[in-house]
């Protein structure tokens, strides 16, 4: 695909400086772009690759200040990293999933209904009375199961597995590897110490524009359903157990675990490696840092929590620095222990 940098301009309503009929046929990073590329400039660290790239065009923003002379041209916009993400998402819409039609083979259950402009790859499976809509895209080897509902435009990347009566919204995106509606891990403790399944009979809901990543697991309710809500993004290896409900634009990261019945809200970040118990709630906008444990609820929207068990970040940080000089003093402790034993008289 080519445009002009005219062109880029107008779907990104910025302003041009420069030659506006350059014609660009990729997307590069700005201190490795060449000739025909687009690239962007959104953190001051980069800005002397903007006097150097050989991009003929980079997005910048719109009170960018030039202290040298620039060869690209530029394109003038609110937001530079936002607009260049517009542009990508275009991008891999088009080529990504610009398939359409059914390889063979290919299974459709009895009863399931499918709308226009879809594509199907080889060796997918479709369960009974499903109701898929427009523009969906299903590649090879993908599992959907009995009665699931898939929204417009919702992506499904090869080998993912989809369990039966999940819900998925429009504008979704299930990667590679991840199961959706696996059963909860719900079993009952016996008199003989051994342990009874307990029937997971719920589902799983995925509202709107939800990203699920690589090789993630979100289970199935053991009643009614485990939710993540409208934009939600979910890393890779994340997994999310039963009942659980991830609030709307939360970003969960990698190699998280979420356990059973616990609500996190609106807006929150889980950095990597963060364990959150069951049963909990986080308010809205809580950040959890890397490798923090939370074993309790939070109340209060807007909270940092680090460390493990987790508490605020700046009481986390005054106690990691007070840990760090514990050597030092219990040596200053003996010393003075030391100075203040009395002789014993002979």
């Amino acid at each position: 695909m080519e445009f002009t940098v005219g062109q880029i301009a107008e779907v990104l309503r910025g302003d041009v400086e420069g030659d506006a009929t350059q014609r660009i046929d990729r997307l590069a990073k700005i201190e490795e772009a060449q000739a025909g590329a687009l690239s962007f400039l959104a953190n001051a660290k980069y800005e002397p690759y903007l006097y150097t790239t050989g991009a003929s065009a980079v997005i910048v923003s719109r009170t960018q200040v030039l202290h040298k002379p620039v060869q690209a041209a530029l394109i003038r916009v609110d937001d530079p990293y936002t607009g260049f993400t517009a542009l990508l998402e275009f991008y891999q819409q088009a080529t990504r999933t610009g398939r359409r039609g059914v390889e063979e083979p290919s299974f459709i259950g009895a009863g399931s209904e499918i709308g226009d402009n879809h594509y199907r790859g080889a060796f997918s499976y479709i369960g009974e009375n499903c109701r898929i809509g427009r523009d969906v895209v299903i590649f090879p080897q993908a599992y959907i199961g009995d009665r699931c509902v898939i929204g417009d435009g919702t992506i499904i990347y090869a080998g993912a597995k989809i369990y039966a009566e999940t819900v998925i919204g429009a504008r979704c995106t299930v990667h590679a590897g991840a199961v959706v509606g696996s059963d909860g891990f719900g079993f009952a403790p016996q008199p003989d110490g051994s342990y009874r399944a307990i029937p997971q009979i719920g589902n799983v809901v995925l509202e709107d524009n939800v990203s699920i990543g690589a090789n993630a697991t979100i289970d199935c309710a053991t009643m009614g359903s485990t939710r993540i809500r409208e934009g939600a993004k979910i890393d890779n290896l994340v997994q999310i157990a039963h009942n659980v409900e991830i609030g709307r634009h939360t970003v969960v990261a990698a190699q998280t675990g979420i356990s059973g019945s616990t609500k996190i809200g609106d807006f929150c970040v889980l950095a990597g490696q963060t364990g959150i118990a069951g049963h909990l709630s986080l308010a809205n906008r809580t950040t959890v840092t890397a490798q923090s444990g939370v074993g309790k609820s939070i109340k209060t929207e807007g909270i940092l929590l680090q460390g493990s068990p987790a508490f605020q970040l700046r009481d986390s940080l005054r106690a990691n620095a007070i840990f760090r000089h514990l050597p030092e003093v219990e040596r200053r402790l003996s010393e003075l222990e030391k100075r203040n034993q009395t002789p014993e008289k002979s």
